[in-house]
C-alpha cells in the first residue's frame, strides 16, 4: 500500500507582507479507514481581483473538504457552482464604500487553480487525477527525473491573463472550455510538485522541460487549455499552510534538492537568490509536495 505525504511552502512577493500574499494552498492525505482519498489544492488570486485573498481561500478549503468534487467536467460544473453560490451567500453585509460594492458585484475574484486526488493507494493501479484552470502547474517526478508537467505550458505559455475559476457565475461557460483534465500512475517514491505560476515558469526554465509543450507517455489529458492559505512546513490547510516523459536535462538535481527541502527558511533562500540573479519573476510563489512512500506495517509480531 502507497501512502501520502505532504508539505507547502510558500512565499510573498517581495516588498509585500506574509498577510498579503495572494495564493493558496489546501492538503489531505487522506483516511483509508474511512475512504477518504488524498486530495491537494493550490490557487493563485488576480490582485486586481475583488478580495482575492478570501476567494482563494475559499477556493482551496472547499476542493479538500470531505469527499470533494468528481474530476469530471460534470463534476467540476457541479462544484464551480457550489462555489460561486457560497461566495455570494458569504459576501459582506455591508461595504466600505461604494466602490468596494461595485467592484464585488461587476467584476468579482479570481484565481487560477489545479485541484489533484490520489486513488486506488492501495493496490495495483495507484494515480493521481487533475483539474486545472490557468498557470498552477503539477509536476510528476520519478527517480529524481521529471516524468511529466500538467497542464502542458511551455515557458511561453504563462502569460497576464490565464484562466481560472472566476465569481461571476456567467464566466461557468468560458470556465468549463477552458478546465483541462488528466491523470498519470504514480509508484512508490513518486513525487508529485504542485507550483503556482512563477515558480513554475522557473522550474520549467532551469530544467529544460518547457522548450515544449509536446505530450508525453505517462499522462492521459483531457479537455482544452489556451496555452492558499499557507500553514508554515506542515500539513493542512488555511493561511500559510506553510505530460509525458519529461523532456529537461539541465538540472536533474533540483528535483531531488526540492525533494530535500525540510524548512520554510531554506525554500525561502532558494526562492530569493533566484529573484535576485534575474531568473525568477517577483511574485508570491507556492510549493506544495506529495511524496508517495511505502505504508509501514500496524504492527510487528515476533513468534517465540
Amino acid at each position: 500500500m502507497i501512502v501520502a505525504r505532504s508539505v507547502c511552502f510558500a512565499l510573498e512577493k517581495l516588498g509585500s507582507t506574509p498577510q498579503e500574499w495572494e495564493d493558496a494552498a489546501a492538503c489531505h492525505d487522506g483516511d483509508p479507514a474511512v475512504g477518504v482519498a488524498p486530495r491537494y489544492a493550490v490557487a493563485d488570486g488576480a490582485t486586481e481581483a475583488y478580495d482575492a485573498i478570501r476567494w482563494v481561500d475559499h477556493l482551496v478549503t472547499s476542493f479538500v473538504a470531505g469527499a470533494g468534487p468528481d474530476l469530471t467536467s460534470e463534476g467540476l460544473r457541479a462544484w464551480f457552482e457550489y462555489v460561486q453560490q457560497l461566495w455570494v451567500a458569504e459576501s459582506p453585509a455591508r461595504f466600505a464604500t461604494v466602490i468596494e460594492e461595485h467592484k464585488f458585484r461587476s467584476e468579482g475574484s479570481f484565481a487560477t487553480f489545479l485541484g489533484c486526488r490520489l486513488t486506488g493507494l492501495d493496490g495495483p493501479q495507484a494515480r493521481w487525477e487533475a483539474a486545472a484552470l490557468g498557470d498552477t502547474v503539477l509536476f510528476h517526478i520519478r527517480g529524481g527525473r521529471l516524468l511529466t508537467h500538467f497542464p502542458h505550458l511551455d515557458v511561453d505559455g504563462f502569460g497576464l491573463s490565464p484562466d481560472g475559476v472566476s465569481t461571476r457565475p456567467e464566466a461557468l461557460g468560458p470556465m468549463l472550455r477552458g478546465l483541462a483534465l488528466a491523470h498519470g500512475e504514480l509508484r512508490v517514491g513518486d513525487v508529485l510538485f504542485i507550483a503556482t505560476d512563477a515558480l513554475a515558469h522557473w522550474l520549467l526554465t532551469e530544467t529544460g522541460a518547457g522548450s515544449t509543450s509536446r505530450h508525453g507517455s505517462g499522462t492521459h489529458s483531457t479537455g482544452t487549455h489556451s496555452t492558499g492559505t499557507h500553514s508554515t512546513g506542515a500539513h493542512g490547510t488555511g493561511r500559510h499552510a506553510t505530460g509525458g516523459r519529461g523532456t529537461g536535462r539541465k538540472r536533474d538535481g533540483l528535483w531531488a534538492d526540492l525533494t530535500g527541502i525540510d524548512h520554510d527558511a531554506t525554500f525561502a533562500a532558494i526562492v530569493a537568490d533566484q529573484r535576485a540573479a534575474g531568473r525568477m519573476r517577483n511574485d508570491d510563489v507556492t510549493l506544495l509536495r506529495v511524496q508517495l512512500v511505502a505504508a509501514e506495517p500496524d504492527a510487528l509480531v515476533v513468534c517465540l
